[in-house]
């Protein structure tokens, strides 16, 4: 990242997270991925659902599942740990589908737990540190403190429409 760029995506960061300060509370769902906790905003997801089987579709990436009829609505299915590449994952009692309303499209997110729904104030939000981690910072709006725990929040707005990620909406269409 050039260091315009890098100082461009800075200046976003303190304007999402003065824009939480604004409204002075960030309500997230928050989530696991094998050891980490993550951390997205409420007014996104549309329900919770316990993993079912999915019908897969061919040549699609490995960590889309594949598309589930919810309600009429064929939702694609999105496994995050493999899509962070964090391990294989494993489909339990505990694994959830969190269901996203993304600009009008409904897509599944298969995640290893659910844990709460928080309530962050401004002072709790941290700009996100530049790591290389398996999440691109471009898809943080920083890190949550709450006690001793640390949230990673996502922008599930921006990672959901990423390019990487555009093969939903063909898979949805």
């Amino acid at each position: 990242m050039t260091d315009i760029a890098g100082t461009a995506h800075k200046q976003l960061q303190q304007t999402q997270i003065h824009a939480a300060a604004g409204t002075a509370r960030l309500e997230v769902v928050t989530f696991k991925l094998g050891e980490e906790e993550y951390g997205i905003d409420i007014q996104k997801v549309q329900e919770l659902r316990g993993y079912d089987a999915v019908t897969r579709i061919a040549n699609a990436p490995d960590y889309i599942k594949g598309v589930v009829n919810l309600r009429g609505i064929i939702v694609p299915i999105i496994d995050m740990r493999i899509k962070f590449k964090l391990g294989d994952p494993t489909y339990d009692q505990f694994t959830v589908v969190i269901v996203l309303n993304i600009g009008g499209r409904v897509v599944g997110m298969v995640v290893d737990s659910v844990s709460d729904v928080i309530t962050l104030t401004a002072e709790q939000i941290k700009p996100a540190p530049e790591m290389g981690s398996v999440l691109d910072a471009d898809y943080l709006i920083g890190l949550g403190t709450l006690d001793e725990r640390m949230l990673i929040l996502v922008d599930i707005d921006r990672l959901m429409s990423s390019d990487d990620m555009g093969v939903i909406a063909k898979i949805s269409a």
